[in-house]
């Protein structure tokens, strides 16, 4: 197994306004999929990749989420509270910089789940990363490769790797972000501790040369909402 980042910021505070009714009760976090949670399904991918500390940010139902947490006993876990307001992606990354370190990290949304192909998708992740080429690397799945791929957003790739972000209507773009990567926590220096995307530093990284992406061979499944949970339910069991 290649060696990679040992610590991951996982994304877990979101509303999931789109999941409901299921999360007019439970966080998105902790919806069952096949029998296990989503935030489960995802620490058992990066466990798997090498991960021995975790990083997860609440605030929807935290109290539920930090409950569950607490009887995980294969890596260590570290509550990034956002209980005072959402902070989105970029905002919810530099919140939580005193728990993350300075070393190159794992960041995971907990709504993408994938059935592997031949390489386990963090596996690729790892053997693709070049810190002295990149600053951040995003997991892609190519269009047609998983469900959850709508609409023109997406990636366009060189053969180097590099990626250009597109939102135009008018480009059909081949990759999408599944919401999995590795970026340098620094990468986010001056920003100040408020709600942020954190697209905009795609858009300077991307000008910078410093954005890369690595697509995986696995099938992909966004579980954004009910009908997508049912659907990834179906292909998981």
């Amino acid at each position: 197994m290649i060696t990679g980042p040992n610590t991951a910021m996982v994304l877990a505070a979101g509303l999931g306004t789109r999941m409901r009714p299921l999360t007019d009760a439970i966080p998105k976090a902790l919806i069952p999929v096949a029998g296990r949670t989503l935030l489960d399904r995802v620490l058992d991918k990066l466990v798997a990749a090498g991960v021995t500390r975790a990083v997860v940010n609440v605030h929807h139902f935290a109290d539920q989420v930090e409950s569950h947490l607490a009887v995980r006993t294969d890596l260590d876990i570290a509550i990034s509270d956002e209980r005072a307001g959402l902070l989105d992606s970029g905002g919810g990354i530099q919140h939580a910089r005193g728990l993350l370190g300075e070393a190159p990290i794992f960041v995971a949304n907990i709504d993408s789940l994938w059935l592997e192909g031949a390489t386990p998708a963090l596996e690729a992740l790892k053997a693709a990363w070049d810190p002295a080429r990149m600053d951040l690397l995003l997991l892609l799945v190519a269009r047609g490769h998983g469900i959850g791929f709508e609409g023109p957003q997406g990636f366009l790739m060189d053969d180097a790797g590099r990626l250009t972000h597109s939102a135009s209507p008018e480009v059909v773009t081949p990759f999408a972000n599944v919401g999995f990567g590795i970026l340098k926590p620094r990468i986010l220096d001056g920003q100040a501790e408020a709600a942020f995307s954190v697209i905009p530093i795609w858009h300077r990284l991307q000008a910078q040369g410093r954005l890369y992406g690595v697509a995986m061979d696995a099938f992909w499944m966004h579980v954004g909402d009910p009908a997508a949970r049912d659907a990834a339910e179906a292909r998981l069991r």
